[in-house]
């Protein structure tokens, strides 16, 4: 399996960059969606998300459960697209409970880990926003996601085959090649 990371801000265009990328490798695409709808702010971003996506794509909703999810989008597709995972920590650090965060990064981290090296004809796609170029959080809760997805970020960045950080809409690669025909 091929790793692919996109890390971005808030509207850097990074989940376009993954939804090009899901695109130019193939037809047949698992997308997961992580994000809840907690507010009407949040309802209406996921809608436009929904909107944007081609009406072929299957789509897995799972806002905690990734590893088990991502097993699920490789039984049906090749391409398996999870946007994103900094919304997958957040939910997770909000059910209060560390011992099933710890549990559910791990089993996370262990499948990639393992689907590295195997299965050469599929990709997984991994989108996250880049948290930890700006201020330290004065709240307690805000650093500790910060650490948590910095920390992540670097183990992820470690498996990828490919790594890229989104700004304006533009893929600035860090790790691998990215095709010259998304942009």
């Amino acid at each position: 399996m091929k790793l692919h990371f996109i890390l971005g801000g808030a509207r850097s265009g990074k989940s376009g960059l993954a939804e090009r990328l899901a695109d130019f490798l193939g037809k047949n695409v698992c997308y997961i969606a992580t994000a809840t709808a907690f507010d009407e702010e949040m309802t209406t971003r996921i809608e436009r998300h929904k909107e944007q996506r081609p009406s072929h794509w299957v789509c897995l909703e799972e806002p905690t459960k990734l590893a088990q999810a991502i097993g699920k989008g490789f039984e049906i597709s090749d391409i398996v697209l999870v946007d994103c995972l900094t919304l997958w920590l957040s939910n997770l650090l909000f059910t209060e409970d560390s011992e099933q965060l710890e549990t559910e990064k791990r089993s996370f981290l262990s499948l990639i880990s393992d689907l590295k090296g195997s299965h050469s004809d599929k990709h997984l796609i991994l989108v996250s926003n880049e948290t930890n170029m700006g201020v330290i959080p004065m709240e307690k809760l805000t650093r500790q996601y910060c650490d948590l997805a910095g920390w992540l970020h670097q183990d992820i960045a470690k498996l990828s085959d490919t790594a890229i950080l989104a700004v304006a809409g533009l893929p600035h690669v860090l790790k691998g090649n990215w095709p010259e025909e998304i942009v």
